[in-house]
């Protein structure tokens, strides 16, 4: 079970694999070299020949193969330390390095929650296979023929037993290959399904609540756990069963093997000293392969996941025709614009939008008409369009993916911010920003007077700034957008789920900003496209009405029921309050 490609990927695991089995073959060494101390000593205490000498001798010689033990197995675990640390460090690089060719659309082609289950679990079940798997391979193969050398000295017969039955153990492992490789391969299609299902319910669980789909979807995923539950007890009763019969033919050949031992010395073919090291080395025959038995099924574990790791590394790249920079005009135009998720199910209908430069557009409906999708077509993120979406006149299939991340900037509902302080998150707007322009943008957004009675720029963050309250969290993230000044700024519900307060600061700025800024804004609260030169009206993927706030009232279309019934709602208990 030697994956050439594997090893091949993580080249500088090999050094540490072979340190550690010539350590492991070092201890061999100075646990026979014990073995025959202590034998010796035995044997001459039975016949009376032993003097005060050969007892220190036999001491020192104890004392000394114990300490080249101890230092020959700490060195081992230090080897398989680094032979593990250089895989995580290499594939996971490997990983990142592939999901950024693939570039922001990768989704298209794999699913986030597969992503990181390969990146995280799989990676860390072929720690076990390159840190314990492999060096126990080939020490497993090293040590019985360094004991059946050893043994032919002592009684041949005996050690020619011993040997031959040291191979039923890895023909038992073969024995099992082939059915644990499927099951295992279903085990990890099934891990992986259950994990995407339940990152999908996740991301959407306040949509679900909203919808009352909850039920449903709880009920799906007990389907997926449960079919996971049957894979996980199948696999553990095959590991249970291989093990069980790996055991019987280890302790099975060692017994074996002394009742040989026993039968030449009282035959008169080995001395007495001879029959008790095949006594004490006949374990050691089968320890190693029967520890290789151990690792086999976490190793095995670890080949499925490399598996879809080498499936996420073989992904094909997308080729495309790169723009030489990226066009001086930012008007945006897309005309006919279709996307389907998923073979006949298409989610954008014909659609045509322009965003022209210097301007402030606004795309609002009701929740599931495609205003997100359009949003991701414009970041790249969705690729798989039909028909024309355009920036500059310049088809955005064709400008490259650099140049359209550093010029068109996304603010989403769940910005990220990383676990850090506040300069570093906003540095990654601008990193070349002064401290007065960071705390001039903090200025724009209102944060900064309550940062200054904090630690300033040098705050500490948690993870996702789970120590900020939900509107300062968006404040600082559109802050670091604002650093980055790009000619393009797409906010997507940006202003959801805070406080009001923090709504006003940052409609405040993207207000200022539309001014000189091409500004697209996503909302689903009407109130917020009030001041918008263009308002998009999407109904289930097609635009519905266009036009400014004024002129889509006077419509007296969808626009207008959507508005006042949001506005019945805001008002709601306000008249009651005035009475």
């Amino acid at each position: 079970m030697i994956n050439k490609r594997l090893i091949g990927t993580v080249a500088e695991s090999k050094k540490h694999i072979a340190g550690n089995v010539v350590l492991q073959w070092c201890s061999l060494a100075a646990n026979i070299s014990m073995m025959f101390s202590i034998t010796n000593l035995f044997a001459g205490l039975y016949y009376g020949s032993t003097s005060p000498a050969s007892l220190w001798t036999t001491a020192a010689v104890v004392a000394l193969a114990l300490l080249i033990r101890f230092l020959c197995t700490t060195g081992a675990s230090r080897m398989s330390y680094l032979s593990s640390k250089a895989v995580k460090k290499t594939l996971r690089e490997k990983i990142y390095e592939k999901l950024l060719r693939l570039g922001a659309s990768y989704n298209e082609q794999v699913k986030t929650s597969e992503v990181v289950q390969v990146a995280v679990e799989g990676v860390d079940q072929l720690e076990t296979y390159f840190g314990a798997y492999l060096p126990q391979f080939f020490y497993a193969m090293l040590a019985p023929l360094t004991l059946f050398m050893v043994l032919c000295f002592i009684n041949i017969p005996a050690a020619i037993v011993l040997l031959v039955c040291v191979p039923l153990i890895p023909i038992a492992i073969a024995a099992v290959q082939t059915w644990a490789k499927k099951l295992l391969s279903k085990y990890w299609g099934q891990y992986t399904a259950l994990g995407d299902t339940f990152l999908e319910n996740l991301q959407g669980l306040t949509t679900l609540k909203i919808y009352q789909a909850d039920e449903f979807k709880n009920k799906e995923m007990n389907v997926e756990a449960e079919k996971f539950r049957k894979i996980t007890m199948k696999v553990l009763t095959m590991q249970l069963n291989s093990i069980t019969v790996m055991d019987l033919i280890a302790y099975g050949g060692a017994a074996l093997g002394m009742i040989m031992a026993v039968t030449q010395y009282v035959n008169n073919h080995v001395s007495l000293a001879g029959c008790l090291l095949i006594i004490l080395l006949a374990a050691d025959f089968f320890l190693p392969m029967r520890q290789l038995g151990s690792f086999f099924h976490i190793a095995m574990n670890g080949m499925a996941a490399s598996d879809k790791i080498f499936r996420l590394l073989d992904l094909p790249e997308h080729k495309q025709k790169v723009s030489e920079s990226f066009p001086m005009r930012h008007d945006a135009v897309c005309s006919n614009l279709r996307f389907s998720y998923e073979g006949g199910r298409e989610i954008l209908h014909g659609v045509d939008l322009q965003f022209n430069q210097g301007s402030f557009t606004a795309l609002v409906g009701e929740s599931g008409c495609g205003k997100s999708t359009i949003a991701a077509i414009l970041m790249g993120r969705n690729k798989g369009y039909t028909g024309s979406a355009a920036i500059g006149g310049v088809e955005l299939k064709d400008i490259n993916e650099n140049s359209l991340l550093q010029n068109i900037t996304y603010i989403g509902h769940q910005s990220y911010l990383f676990k850090g302080t506040v300069r570093d998150n906003l540095l990654m707007g601008k990193s070349s920003a002064s401290e007065d322009e960071l705390w001039a943008v903090l200025e724009r957004v209102n944060l900064a007077a309550f940062l200054k009675s904090e630690k300033g720029l040098d705050t500490p963050l948690l993870e996702k700034a789970s120590n900020l309250s939900g509107g300062q969290c968006q404040r600082l993230a559109l802050a670091r957008a604002l650093l980055h000044d790009s000619p393009i700024y797409i906010f997507d519900e940006a202003t959801s789920n805070i406080d009001i307060e923090s709504e006003n600061n940052i409609m405040a700025a993207i207000h200022k900003l539309a001014k000189h800024k091409t500004v697209l804004l996503i909302s689903h609260r009407l109130a917020n496209v009030i001041q918008s030169d263009n308002i998009y009206v999407l109904e289930n993927g097609r635009i519905a009405e266009s036009g400014s706030h004024t002129e889509l009232l006077q419509n007296h279309g969808l626009y207008e029921r959507l508005w006042n019934a949001q506005q019945s709602l805001e008002n709601y208990g306000k008249e009651g309050d005035a009475r």
